[in-house]
């Protein structure tokens, strides 16, 4: 189980990110990486929230709606650069087009204003090529049989198979790419500790991270 660090506040952490420089053209972008299941979505829903409290016009796009199946966890990047992070470079709206994974097939466009803050959620957004126009990178941890378990409830038992396959990948794209070494934050996404988890985030101290926010 990742060692628990100090907690911080999700009130906070979006005033760090609202005062540090955007980086992709007028955005600040930020990224929330981790493996399957360890708490990414959860810790990405909460800090938009806690930005539009705090007046931040914020987007947030997951990169399970950018991927064509499961053998797309690292390939859809350049699909999602061209649509998304390339126009928000120069200031213009950008779209994608959202993976439908029970129909096997992507629907119609999704619009992306040029938010204040793009949070980009799910595995390998995090990515070495994108680390010099993040603002803020996060890498969110949890044991892995708890990881597996979390995976397995949300997705149902027939998806195992296909669940172990993407463990795998995972560990091995952490691995090459060094994202938790690079991350600025890392998040114990299993604590154990006294926190309200709402409002509240507990820091790992097993992985490392750098500083908060890039200033």
């Amino acid at each position: 189980m990742p060692e628990t660090g100090a907690p911080g506040t999700f009130a906070d952490l979006a005033e760090r990110i609202r005062a540090a420089p955007a980086r992709l053209g007028p955005v600040r972008l930020v990224a929330v990486d981790g493996p399957a299941g360890a708490g990414k979505s959860t810790f990405a829903g909460r800090l938009a929230h806690a930005l539009r409290e705090a007046g931040v016009k914020t987007t947030e796009i997951h990169t399970d709606d950018l991927l064509d199946g499961w053998a797309d966890m690292v390939t859809f990047w350049p699909r999602f650069d061209r649509g998304v992070l390339e126009p928000l470079r120069g200031g213009r709206p950008g779209s994608y087009r959202r993976y439908d994974w029970h129909a096997a097939r992507f629907g119609g466009a999704v619009p992306v204003p040029v938010p204040d803050v793009l949070v980009i959620e799910g595995v390998t957004s995090a990515r070495a090529v994108i680390r010099p126009e993040l603002t803020l990178s996060v890498f969110v941890t949890a044991p892995r049989d708890l990881r597996l378990a979390r995976a397995v409830r949300r997705d149902g038992e027939a998806l195992r198979p296909h669940l172990l396959r993407w463990l795998a990948d995972e560990a091995a794209h952490f691995a090459a790419d060094r994202t938790a070494e690079h991350a600025d934050l890392v998040v114990n996404g299993a604590p154990d500790g006294p926190l309200d988890p709402e409002y509240q985030y507990l820091r790992s101290t097993t992985t490392g991270g750098r500083s908060e926010v890039r200033r």
